[in-house]
């Protein structure tokens, strides 16, 4: 059984579709990758730890009293996206790609080890 997943995992590293489509998942190594990050994954989150509860408060408070129908979905929708708070898997994928993108930009520079640049 560990014979197959190994091979498996080595044939999916191998594999150029894969491989071709992680590359372009990967946010470029500029500002704005790096601000599309944490625009994107971190800050969410973080504001949702914060301030979820006082969010969704809002969010319903909104809902009932919006004359609109699209405006009534649309704060039904931020009160369903905060009402849990923060996602630590969405953090988790943030912190990662941040950390994706600093490993990226080290290597480029030619560094062995991007937290020992010596």
């Amino acid at each position: 059984m560990k014979e197959r997943l190994k091979h498996a995992v080595k044939r999916t590293a191998a594999n150029p579709v894969l491989r071709k489509s992680a590359e372009s998942l990967k946010p470029k190594r500029n500002i704005w990758g790096v601000l599309g990050v944490l625009f994107f994954f971190i800050l969410p989150e973080i504001a949702g730890f914060i301030w979820g509860e006082e969010i969704t408060a809002w969010a319903h408070e909104k809902t009932l009293t919006d004359p609109t129908e699209a405006g009534r979905k649309l704060y039904w929708l931020v009160e369903k996206l905060f009402e849990d708070g923060g996602s630590y898997v969405n953090l988790g994928i943030g912190i990662l790609l941040l950390f994706w993108l600093v490993w990226d930009w080290y290597s480029a520079k030619g560094s062995e080890d991007p937290f020992n640049p010596s």
